[in-house]
């Protein structure tokens, strides 16, 4: 998997080089600053993917992971694939607090204060929904 990570470096250093030959010819800074979004996103995903893949790498103790093996089955895969959420109240609560602080710049700072404390709030039990409770572990 290696080789995604380096696709998204290589599409990176395309967009820094097409973002260069745009700004030189036409001097337009929405579009220089639209492509540099684009430099930047590829490359954090291309970073992102690189130390996933290190990590993984690691805990599978150094060995290739299976979908890099080119003699692999696809039984070498087989396991545990991670832990994946069964379902969470948090997002809905982080948003609609989201939507008291946009309410609150519309109607008035007493909202906008209620709401910056309900995102905190949601925030913390968002993070920490799976250290109590029925899913604790």
């Amino acid at each position: 998997m290696r080789v995604q990570a380096f696709m998204f470096y290589g599409c990176a250093l395309f967009f820094l080089a097409a973002d260069i030959v745009y700004w030189l010819w036409s001097g337009d800074w929405t579009g220089t600053t639209a492509m540099a979004l684009a430099v930047g996103l590829a490359g954090l995903v291309g970073f992102y993917i690189h130390f996933t893949i290190r990590r993984l790498e690691k805990a599978n103790a150094g060995r290739p992971l299976p979908e890099d093996d080119k003699d692999g089955e696809i039984a070498d895969a087989a396991g545990e694939l991670g832990f994946f959420s069964p379902h969470s109240w948090w997002p809905l609560f982080l948003g609609l607090s989201a939507a008291a602080i946009v309410l609150g710049l519309v109607f008035g700072w007493w909202l906008f204060f209620i709401g910056v404390a309900a995102v905190l709030m949601s925030a913390v039990g968002l993070v920490f929904e799976y250290y109590r409770g029925q899913f604790a572990h």
